[in-house]
């Protein structure tokens, strides 16, 4: 594949698609694209003198077009590329050929924690002073979305959307969890399953949650978790929410650790990262000193400023376990009232979810729901906003930031916390609203 002279890749500006051409840029393989808007990434990859156009009406002179899921066929310049014969690469097979260029190889999968556990692990790799690029599907506090520290070791997120992860072949894979999604992808459980165990057979090793009861049928080479498992955190302490514990490797006291970060799930993100690291030959002190200099991801349960003067955070979450482990989080920490802002995440999850989204939602005081965040489909009225609000008591329903902004400003005390969940542009729409001198720090 890398033979070509150049790529060019259709929705250059997204999380996954920015570090991959930043990963060919590293190649030394000449690199341009395209994006609907400017954003931090767009940016970043300027800096780095990767040129990119921003629209649609670019005419790709490449022979090899990369593309993501959430780029319809539609789109003017696929249409074009296809109608061209041009080589035509999705994101997955991309990424899965350029694992193939590195000697070892570590994948993260599963419904939640792919982002944090991906950056923690960039971290132990660094605190172990090992030769590594690292592949996050968000923006970690010192290695962004891509670090390029050496050609030895390949650290990525192994999504299950469209059985991506099924292009890479690792050394060592992790399953976080293997809790249903993308059921526009998989019609039962069961073929979720099989997709994860066809991923962990890829692999030479493989780390699993013990206390994930599906999981931990997949044969592996070592588990973890809070409650069983080889890898295990032992008194577990915690002060406002950022936790200390005891690693427990097989029956035996290892290292005492004190993460920087919050949220209880963030101790199971760093049980794995033991895990896969003491797979890689790392000693429990490396793996102590990497977890501890992990100060966190952009929306991961992100403090962003004040609106009101009240503390607004930020959180990726946008399935019902998620949402039910941060706001645990957040009402830990708050003297007030939680206000939460969630926007949902594809008309398809919140229809095939929308039991569990209306009871994890109705815990919450009079939550606000903000207008769906389509991504890659189109508009179901079974799975909209409107509907979802529809369920919940005392809910309401926004549409727009000065919405949102009014909303708020009725309800908010300055004992409460403004907590806004979401994987769509809610992150973009709250900022934009946020008391001027907390968004310019």
């Amino acid at each position: 594949m890398f033979s070509e002279s150049n790529y060019y890749f259709i929705g250059i500006g997204g999380v996954s698609m920015s570090a991959l051409a930043l990963l060919l840029n590293s190649f030394g393989i000449p690199v341009r694209g395209s994006d609907a808007k400017e954003n931090g990434f767009t940016a970043r990859l300027k800096e780095r003198g990767i040129p990119v156009h921003i629209g649609e009406s670019e005419e790709i002179t490449e022979e090899t077009v990369v593309f993501t899921g959430a780029v319809l066929n539609s789109h003017p310049q696929l249409s074009a590329a296809i109608k061209a014969g041009k080589r035509i690469v999705p994101r997955a097979e991309l990424l899965g050929r350029i694992a193939e260029e590195y000697p070892h190889v570590l994948a993260v999968a599963g419904c939640h924690g792919k982002t944090s556990t991906t950056s923690m692990l960039s971290h132990v790799f660094a605190a172990g002073r090992r030769k590594f690029t690292c592949h996050i599907g968000g923006e970690d506090a010192v290695f962004g979305n891509f670090y390029d520290g050496g050609k030895d070791y390949f650290l990525t997120e192994a999504c299950e959307f469209q059985r991506s992860f099924l292009s890479i072949k690792s050394e060592v894979a992790v399953i976080l969890n293997t809790d249903r999604d993308h059921t526009d992808c998989y019609r039962s459980d069961t073929e979720l399953l099989k997709a994860y165990a066809k991923f962990a057979a890829q692999a030479q090793r493989v780390v699993v949650n013990a206390d994930d009861v599906r999981g931990r049928e997949i044969p592996h080479a070592l588990s973890f978790g809070f409650y069983s498992g080889d890898v295990r955190a032992e008194n577990l302490y915690s002060d406002g929410e950022k936790y200390r514990f005891t690693v427990v490797e097989k029956s035996l006291p290892t290292v005492r650790i004190g993460l920087k970060v919050t949220g209880k799930m963030q101790v199971q993100n760093a049980l794995a990262t033991y895990a896969a690291a003491r797979l890689c030959g790392f000693s429990a002190e490396e793996i102590k000193r990497g977890l501890e200099s992990f100060r966190g991801v952009k929306r991961r349960f992100e403090r962003v400023g004040t609106l009101f003067g009240v503390p607004v955070v930020c959180d990726y979450a946008h399935h019902p376990h998620e949402i039910a482990a941060t706001l645990s989080t957040a009402r830990n920490m708050c003297a007030g009232t939680v206000r939460l802002v969630f926007q949902p995440h594809t008309y398809t999850r919140t229809r095939d979810f929308l039991k569990d989204f209306t009871e994890v939602l109705s815990e919450a005081d009079a939550p606000i729901i903000y207008k769906t965040f389509a991504a890659r489909e189109a508009y179901d009225p079974a799975g909209s906003a409107v509907t979802l609000t529809g369920t919940i008591p005392g809910a309401r329903y926004v549409q727009s930031p000065e919405q949102l902004k009014n909303r708020l400003k009725e309800s908010v005390t300055t004992e409460d916390l403004i907590l806004v969940l979401g994987a769509g542009d809610i992150y973009d729409a709250v900022s934009g609203i946020l008391d001027r001198s907390s968004a310019e720090n």
